[in-house]
């Protein structure tokens, strides 16, 4: 009568459980199925004298658990992120035509058109005033303006200081406040309107195109009108 190891038998049938499994996935990407079939067999087979501790069961389940959130998780945030990329994009398409206030320093000025914008004036100010200049650096119009604390807006028509028409170009734009006697350049909100919209590959970014402020990122608009 011949009789059997069962430390022998828990080994070859643990191994040929592990083999099916790994047919069926690899070790990396083990999927429940697999790792129930590999746990319940050896449940089957364990040595009776030296039977699976409570804990170690407890443990090889929870290295399971862990595992295998992980990769759930890492499913869901894939899931998520192009819902929120989808979800941006659409967002996108609905500023199309709208006007923005967006911080800049310079305008690109189309002959014919005007310019505006606003900026935040500080309670001190005694004087203030938008100047423009071409791109040799040559003034083109000082517009002056009531230094009432709070946003102000302003616009220029387009006309330089001696009435005659710009030419289009680039054209710097400075708010400049006198403050306590010193000169302040004053932050400064310009106006355009958004003509299409570009969603960076990764996803993450959307940046408005515009005539006037050329491309502007999402992050540097104040304002939508």
């Amino acid at each position: 009568m011949s009789s059997t190891d069962p430390i022998a038998a828990y080994a070859a049938q643990t191994q040929a459980a592990l083999a099916a499994a790994q047919t069926k996935k690899s070790a990396n990407n083990l999927g429940i199925d697999e790792f129930l079939t590999l746990m319940t067999t050896q449940l089957k087979n364990q040595d009776p004298l030296k039977p699976l501790e409570g804990t170690e069961f407890v443990a090889q389940l929870a290295q399971f658990g862990t595992v295998s959130g992980i990769q759930q998780m890492q499913g869901s945030m894939e899931t998520l992120a192009e819902s929120l990329r989808a979800t941006q994009a659409l967002s996108g398409t609905s500023l199309v035509g709208h006007d923005i206030l967006a911080s800049a320093g310079s305008v690109n000025f189309i002959e014919g058109t005007s310019v505006s914008g606003e900026f935040d004036v500080p309670a001190a100010t005694s004087a203030l005033q938008v100047r423009i200049t071409d791109a040799s650096g040559a003034v083109v119009r000082d517009i002056t303006l009531a230094p009432t604390p709070g946003f102000t807006s302003f616009s220029w028509d387009g006309l330089r200081s001696d009435g005659a028409q710009a030419q289009s170009g680039e054209y710097s734009i400075q708010a400049i406040a006198s403050v306590g006697g010193a000169s302040e350049s004053l932050d400064l909100l310009l106006a355009a309107r958004v003509s299409s919209v570009t969603l960076d590959n990764g996803g993450t970014g959307l940046t408005l195109n515009t005539a006037g402020l050329g491309s502007v990122s999402l992050a540097d608009v104040r304002r939508i009108m």
